[in-house]
């Protein structure tokens, strides 16, 4: 995994499935990542992961052709800062989980040109006041 200046993992979450062997458990452990198992018997134990990769999947993967690895490294870095600095939340008050970029909504009376930046060729757009 090359994550270059990114912020480490520090667990890695998965089912009990026979598929992750102690071996694989090994790899992550000597890497200094904690092994979390989801519960026995409980489906929506791994529902906050599976949420993230559907939204990404729906308003993303779906809608672009990946040629490369390249590509999709690119592709899943610029949607996942779109997704947590832009993309408003219901469970958050319509607010993106960085709590550093907050949304205010606008009133009729501010003045101010609105500037589109246009993200992944198109597919994503972002809006935001200029002075």
């Amino acid at each position: 995994m090359n994550l270059g200046d990114r912020q480490p993992f520090r667990f890695l979450v998965h089912d009990r499935d026979s598929k992750f062997s102690g071996q694989f458990d090994a790899v992550f452990q000597s890497e200094g990542i904690r092994i979390i198992r989801a519960p026995i018997r409980a489906p929506n134990a791994n529902a906050h992961a599976e949420r993230w990769v559907r939204t990404l999947r729906h308003d993303c993967l779906d809608r672009i052709l990946i040629f490369s690895r390249r590509q999709l490294d690119h592709v899943l870095r610029v949607y996942s800062r779109h997704y947590n600095t832009h993309r408003p939340h219901r469970a958050l008050a319509l607010q993106p989980p960085d709590e550093s970029k907050t949304v205010s909504a606008l009133t009729p009376a501010q003045s101010g040109r609105v500037q589109r930046r246009e993200l992944l060729g198109g597919l994503i757009h972002e809006y935001e006041l200029t002075a």
